[in-house]
């Protein structure tokens, strides 16, 4: 004779040890509706005594016509996001609050590996067919952004993270125009006029180079275009170096670059701002290994304000922003869509914090 298996406790035995309907044990699940706190407590007694964990999600899911899930659009590849402290940063924050509200975080690239360059891009297959609720675009959107068009033609509500503003799409970016200002306007008080700029991605092409006034009419990313215009509402820098992303690789090639050997010392950047602390880790890096001392030969100020130990003893000039409450503003904004609230702005402050990478132009 074949062994017999228990059958899986189902709400209704619930209800019945209980001695309660099956709608009122709902509700002590649920966690909504008018039930009262004795109640509840003898629901979930029944349901511990007989093995019961709770309603089927799947069931749940499709009573209420919700997924439980948010889809998370990184835009980037995501071994390459999770080497950045910004991105781990704002996640965290982010994934938080949706936690507390029990959703479920699903992570997008948003463009399939290996699209990126002049030619047609793909959009990833997760974005065109994946169950969610709502999409966070955390870096924002381009001018042209497959991502956002097919997003909008399955219905998905958007939530935008510093970028050009959408449609019904609640915004959360920083000030970041005006913190970069602050960081330029810091090394001008220190009396460095030659003074050059790594920056962020333009567009979704990845290009490394000098940068000419035909390639800063076409930059199609809202932080780089914020940063790059608060960098000139200060001054006008000698040099601007594109990087294909936000990592410590790219500032240093960058800074090897502009602070060259081949440069004249009479002629060669007394400051670089980075549009990212990495970037600038990258740009001390490049300095110690010229042999040049930092900040008495050049000067570095980056973006960010994240810590990082292994690049002691020098600590960052930085512009800090708040990454995990940028995080959470873009999971407050996620249930805000879910609960039918009107899509706002959310604009959050940065700060200077002067560190040991900055000091008085070399005479």
């Amino acid at each position: 004779m074949g062994r017999t298996h228990p059958s899986r406790p189902t709400l209704a035995r619930v209800a019945e040890v209980a001695g309660v309907s099956v709608s009122t044990a709902s509700l002590a699940f649920s966690g909504a509706g008018p039930i009262t706190t004795e109640t509840r407590d003898k629901v979930l007694a029944a349901a511990a005594e007989l093995g019961y964990t709770g309603p089927n999600p799947l069931g749940r899911q499709l009573r209420s016509g919700r997924s439980g899930i948010v889809g998370v659009v990184i835009g980037d590849h995501l071994g390459r996001a999770f080497r950045d402290p910004v991105s781990v940063q704002v996640l965290d924050g982010l994934a938080d609050v949706l936690g507390e509200e029990r959703l479920g975080v699903l992570l997008i690239p948003g463009v399939c590996a290996g699209t990126d360059g002049p030619g047609p891009v793909t959009v990833d297959p997760l974005v065109e067919s994946a169950a969610m609720d709502v999409a966070v675009l955390v870096w924002g959107v381009l001018s042209a952004d497959p991502t956002l068009d097919a997003l909008q033609r399955r219905g998905v509500p958007v939530v935008v993270g510093e970028g050009r503003a959408v449609e019904d799409a609640p915004l959360v970016g920083i000030d970041d125009r005006a913190g970069t200002a602050d960081a330029v306007r810091h090394l001008v008080e220190l009396g460095h006029t030659r003074i050059a700029e790594i920056t962020l991605p333009f567009g979704r092409d990845e290009r490394s180079g000098p940068v000419d006034a035909a390639r800063l009419a076409r930059v199609d990313r809202a932080p780089t275009r914020n940063r790059l215009a608060g960098v000139r509402d200060v001054v006008e820098p000698v040099l601007t170096w594109e990087t294909p992303a936000s990592l410590v690789e790219h500032g240093r090639d960058a800074a090897t670059e502009i602070l060259g050997a081949w440069v004249p010392a009479s002629e060669r950047p007394t400051a670089i701002i980075a549009h990212s602390d990495l970037r600038a880790a990258g740009a001390v890096i490049a300095a110690r290994e010229l042999g040049l001392r930092v900040p008495d030969d050049v000067s570095i100020a980056g973006f960010d304000g994240i810590d990082l130990p292994w690049l002691s003893p020098d600590v960052l000039t930085s512009v800090h922003q708040p990454l995990r409450a940028k995080g959470a503003a873009l999971g407050q904004a996620v249930i805000g869509l879910l609960a039918g609230a009107e899509p706002t702005t959310t604009t959050l402050d940065v700060g200077l914090t002067i560190g040991t990478t900055t000091g008085p132009a070399p005479r």
